[in-house]
């Protein structure tokens, strides 16, 4: 796959995690990013690993082939990039994108659920404060990513959802929050029920 393409002066969406494995809910808040931010591009990086889970994760090249047939999107650019660079913290991939794409504006893509364990990521506070973040709510998370620590701590760093197209454009710390009914499919439900194992060859598309 390589180095996926930027220039500078492209507003250039990252939702990262395991994608263990990709499903609907992850192209649904790819397209309301692109609609809602107004970004260019949205990389999917695909991660070695999640240090937060306890699992083993299917093989890369598995879970990046089916990444490729969920994400019907052209704007979507499925990416091993953290493996590429070498990181496994998401404030260590922030630095190094930033020192390799000058000029690009990055937004960093990711469900309520995670602004509600935030605070438990190695250097959290640097996330927040080297590049906007744009949060999305599922069902269940809404309260909870409202009171997390990371919301609360950030508040006067929020624009209200009216200001999203402006969030790729704006100065770290800056987060949005967009309250929408999204999908409930999970990848921890997809495994529960047997759809989606390491060992399976056989892809399984939503």
């Amino acid at each position: 796959m390589g180095w996926p393409s930027a220039r500078a002066g492209q507003a250039v969406g990252l939702l990262g995690g395991s994608f263990d494995p990709a499903h609907e809910g992850h192209l649904a808040i790819t397209r309301e990013a692109i609609r809602r931010f107004r970004l260019d591009r949205v990389w999917w990086m695909v991660s070695p690993g999640n240090p937060l889970k306890e699992h083993r994760p299917a093989p890369m090249a598995r879970r990046l082939a089916q990444a490729e047939a969920v994400a019907r999107h052209p704007k979507i650019c499925v990416t091993e990039i953290e493996t590429l660079l070498g990181t496994r913290y998401t404030a260590q991939t922030l630095a190094r994108l930033r020192a390799r794409y000058v000029g690009v504006d990055f937004v960093w893509l990711m469900g309520a659920d995670n602004l509600v364990q935030l605070h438990e990521w190695q250097d959290w506070q640097r996330i927040v404060e080297t590049v906007p973040m744009g949060i999305f709510a599922r069902p269940g998370d809404r309260l909870g990513a409202r009171l997390s620590r990371a919301a609360r701590l950030y508040r006067g760093a929020r624009l209200p959802m009216r200001a999203a197209p402006l969030l790729a454009r704006a100065e770290a710390p800056a987060w949005c929050f967009v309250n929408l009914p999204m999908s409930a499919a999970s990848s921890t439900a997809i495994r529960a029920a047997g759809n989606w194992s390491p060992s399976m060859r056989k892809l399984v598309t939503p």
